[in-house]
C-alpha cells in the first residue's frame, strides 16, 4: 500500500522561502515517478513541478525559476523548494506518485497547507 506523508507547510510573508517534504513507503521509490500538486480554494488541483525517475524536471510556467523539485532516493522522499514565494502561491500542496514525467500518477498524500501572506 502506497503511503505519502507531506511535511513543512505553514505561514510565511510574501518572498520568502519554503522547503516541503514527502516521504513515501510502498513502492520501488527509485523506479517512481513524484510529483507535487497543489489547490486554492474554489480552484481545481493544478501542477506544480513533477521529477522523473532519471531525474528529468517539469514545472508549471508559474513556479518556473523559482520553485525547485528534487528527490533523494536514499531516504524516499521527495523535495519542493519554494522561493520568492507570493501570494498566489497559497494552496494546500499535494504529493504524488506513479505516472511518468508529464502524466500524474494514483496516489496522493493528504496535504500541506502553504499561505503566504503579510
Amino acid at each position: 500500500q502506497v503511503q505519502l506523508v507531506e511535511s513543512g507547510g505553514g505561514l510565511v510573508q510574501p518572498g520568502e522561502s519554503l522547503r516541503l517534504s514527502c516521504a513515501a513507503s510502498g513502492i520501488i521509490f527509485s523506479n517512481t515517478a513524484l510529483g507535487w500538486y497543489r489547490q486554492a480554494p474554489g480552484k481545481q488541483r493544478e501542477l506544480v513541478a513533477r521529477i522523473s525517475t532519471d531525474f528529468r524536471t517539469a514545472y508549471a510556467d508559474s513556479v518556473q525559476g523559482r520553485f525547485t523539485i528534487s528527490r533523494d532516493n536514499a531516504k524516499g522522499t521527495v523535495y519542493l523548494q519554494m522561493n520568492s514565494l507570493k501570494p498566489e502561491d497559497t494552496a494546500v500542496y499535494f504529493c504524488n506518485s506513479g505516472g511518468g514525467l508529464y502524466h500524474r500518477g494514483d496516489a496522493w498524500g493528504q496535504g500541506t497547507q502553504v499561505t503566504v501572506s503579510s
